[in-house]
């Protein structure tokens, strides 16, 4: 067999191409003297034993990379072998480990923030940087998809035995690739695959909110999507849950992805108040007794939609996603805070989407001005922030803000997406309704 007969990588090292089957050998050879390994290099080895062993598990499957058929051609054990392949060789994601945990460091700087705040968090999370020679510039989705799945893993008993084969841990960004192109061989969000071309392994491609929803949901959980935007984009977003999609055309707004979807009517038709087909929410932001009895809801029916019920008057511009994310930790307004400043919530974090960047919500703060206006807080954690200089500043309780809030006025983009998780596993029905990927639209 000649080199024309057989599949070629390319070295990462020195870019040269040659046989597959010797790709592990020849980058060896570029640091044999053990001691010269930088950490970036022995990952490049690691994520190379798993390129060139995946690669083995298509041929033991019958497929041929991210785009093969793999369980539609050669029947569901073939993609069975295929994902123990994966779960035997993925590797685990790097992060900067905190002492004691930084929520925990985060709530004793927000328990001594003021007497006029209070703060709703999520729970444990780890943070996950990125990284100068691995994902800068690209990889933020990807560090998101991490942090939340830190924080399924360990507040979420029933997601361990699930999420990445049971593994119990993170993997890293190339292991995360490759779990994205099964869930899309599997049929979760097919479309959607077609913009990669059903492919992502080893790319520097972005990716958003619904990449998230698909990955998670095809290890059963019922991950949601929802788009913030202008009335006048409503059509080009994801439909109502419920509605069927088919083979809608996919649109692009700006650098995102989107579906285009037709005017649909459903079940949640009763919870949302409509304007001309698009969803209008209001604010509660004129006073703490307002806010108190605030009537924005989060309605969870057995389909698992999320949805805002709402009697006051309409909000302006962003501060919907701020009454939004406060209903959404503050679990309908259940929450007693009592004399606590913070309090913890059940749930998830949100995966925070918009043009350019992701970030990870894992809180809301809201303030009692004098004049007796709320302003909230979105409590952030950014992958483009180390963690040591986050850590370093909650522990010092110096700085920390600049970090972690972000209020109102720093929404300054027309769209944005919200990926969070509702709890419990999927049944194999449900499974199959979870390969649509959908999402609520809510008018900004």
């Amino acid at each position: 067999m000649n080199m024309d007969d057989e599949d070629s990588s390319t070295c990462p090292f020195c870019f040269l191409s040659l046989p597959s089957s010797q790709l592990q050998w020849h980058a060896n050879t570029h640091f044999e003297d053990d001691d010269f390994r930088s950490p970036q290099v022995e990952k490049a080895v690691r994520n190379l034993h798993l390129n060139t062993t995946f690669g083995d598990c298509n041929n033991w499957c019958g497929g041929g990379g991210g785009s093969s058929s793999i369980g539609r051609d050669n029947g569901v054990c073939n993609m069975d072998e295929k994902i123990s392949c994966l779960v035997d060789l993925q590797i685990k994601g790097e992060f900067h480990n905190v002492n004691g945990g930084l929520m925990n460091l985060l709530r004793n700087c927000l328990e001594s923030d003021g007497d006029n705040s209070r703060s709703i968090l999520s729970g444990y999370v780890d943070h996950f940087q990125s990284n100068k020679f691995e994902d800068v510039g690209w990889g933020c989705g990807w560090r998101n998809i991490q942090m939340l799945s830190s924080h399924l893993l360990a507040q979420k008993r029933e997601t361990k035995d699930v999420l990445f084969g049971g593994s119990g841990f993170v993997p890293d960004i190339p292991s995360l690739q490759r779990w994205l192109e099964i869930a899309w061989e599997r049929g979760f969000d097919e479309s959607g695959s077609h913009q990669f071309n059903h492919a992502i392994y080893g790319s520097k491609k972005w990716i958003g909110a619904t990449e998230c929803a698909a990955l998670l949901r095809s290890f059963g959980l019922r991950s949601r999507v929802v788009d913030f935007g202008p009335k006048e984009s409503e059509s080009l977003y994801l439909s109502v849950p419920g509605s069927s999609l088919g083979g809608q055309d996919l649109v692009r707004i700006g650098d995102e992805r989107k579906r285009k979807a037709p005017n649909v009517s459903g079940p949640m038709d009763r919870y949302l108040s409509r304007c001309g087909g698009a969803v209008s929410q209001t604010s509660c932001r004129k006073n703490a007794e307002s806010c108190s009895s605030i009537n924005a809801t989060v309605d969870r029916k057995s389909g698992g939609e999320f949805v805002v019920k709402s009697a006051a008057k309409q909000s302006k511009n962003h501060q919907v996603l701020m009454d939004f994310v406060w209903n959404y930790f503050s679990n309908k307004n259940s929450i007693q805070f009592g004399y606590r400043r913070v309090v913890f919530s059940e749930k998830t974090p949100l995966y925070f989407q918009h043009d350019g960047h992701s970030r990870t919500i894992v809180g809301i703060q809201v303030r009692h001005q004098r004049n007796g206006i709320l302003h909230y807080n979105l409590l952030v954690l950014d992958p483009g922030h180390r963690t040591a200089a986050i850590e370093s500043s909650l522990r010092e309780r110096k700085g920390w803000q600049r970090f972690i809030k972000r209020g109102v006025h720093t929404l300054r983009k027309q769209q944005y997406q919200l990926c969070y998780v509702d709890p419990g596993i999927a049944s194999e029905e449900e499974m199959e309704k979870l390969k649509t990927v959908d999402s609520v639209f809510i008018e900004l």
